[in-house]
């Protein structure tokens, strides 16, 4: 159902700190003709923590409309309270979006009962689910026997693996049936090459048709084609990693003339030396 590569979309702020509706229009319409299969708004590289519940919800109708059918809504949904979580994932499913990111409740930690329960209730809404495990960020994995159990509920459709496990794909396919996507870039290769179907990716904001091109390739077994794809945008996928996604990323895009280098605080700009390493990347790629 979501095989291809979904864009992890940020979200552009203008100047004065305001979301930036018409960039971001004009962020999808790129992504669009970059050939990427869906766009997933309002995720941790959305900057979801520092938009309120009306940026939200807008930033997700925005890109349903923007993207009227030609490519795949999953929306960022997820919360640390179940409640907020169904709430959220409410509105997406009336708004139209095509399935939801569930990101692993943060902070609380639930134990295995807690997160099965946590899901499950998010499930039953209706719209296709895809478990987010970020253990990095949220400070609790997704033990692969709960995600087993999951995966047996209808709505479970996949789960974006972005713990920097590659092992993990092999223990959660030996157990269970359910989409795995890779949720980091450089693993993407690798993640598929043992059954994944593709990712949901930062690199695509600012390469979708090179992001794009290797998964493709891969979807179509074409493993030295997408090797060699792999090797030329590796030191893109782990420099927009230099500093916390997305802050590296929006400052490319920036750099790129696609947006404004605007963030909300916690987040601010990155220091002259990953900067400057990032720039020469980006000029090595082609991206400027």
């Amino acid at each position: 159902m979501l095989e291809g590569t979904h864009t992890a979309i940020v979200t552009p702020f203008t100047a004065d700190g305001e979301v930036d509706y018409d960039r971001f229009r004009d962020l999808i319409e790129f992504q669009i003709e970059g050939g990427v299969t869906g766009i997933v708004p309002v995720g941790t590289t959305g900057e979801s923590p520092t938009l309120n519940v009306s940026e939200h919800s807008k930033v997700i109708e925005t890109a349903i409309e923007t993207a009227k059918g030609r490519v795949k809504i999953i929306a960022g949904t997820g919360g640390n309270a179940t409640a907020e979580a169904i709430e959220l994932t409410r509105h997406a499913k009336e708004a139209g979006a095509d399935a939801t990111l569930q990101v692993t409740p943060y902070y609380n930690k639930p134990n295995a009962a807690g997160l099965i329960r946590h899901f499950s209730a998010v499930a039953d809404i209706g719209l296709p689910v895809v478990l987010y495990n970020v253990p990095g960020r949220t400070g609790k994995e997704i033990p692969v026997e709960v995600v087993a159990e999951l995966a047996q509920h209808p709505h479970v459709t996949a789960i974006k693996e972005a713990g920097g496990s590659v092992d993990r794909v092999s223990r959660i396919l030996n157990v269970c049936e359910i989409e795995v996507l890779s949720g980091d870039d450089s693993l993407t290769y690798p993640m598929m090459a043992l059954g994944g179907v593709g990712v949901i990716s930062v690199a695509s904001n600012v390469a979708p048709r090179a992001v794009s091109d290797l998964v493709g390739a891969a979807l179509n077994g074409d493993w030295n084609r997408a090797r060699t794809l792999h090797y030329e945008l590796y030191n893109l996928f782990t420099d927009l990693f230099i500093d916390t996604n997305p802050i590296p990323v929006k400052t490319a895009l920036a750099m790129m003339g696609r947006i404004e280098e605007s963030f909300r605080l916690p987040l601010c700009e990155m220091a002259d030396g990953p900067r400057q390493k990032l720039k020469a990347t980006l000029n090595a790629v082609g991206l400027l």
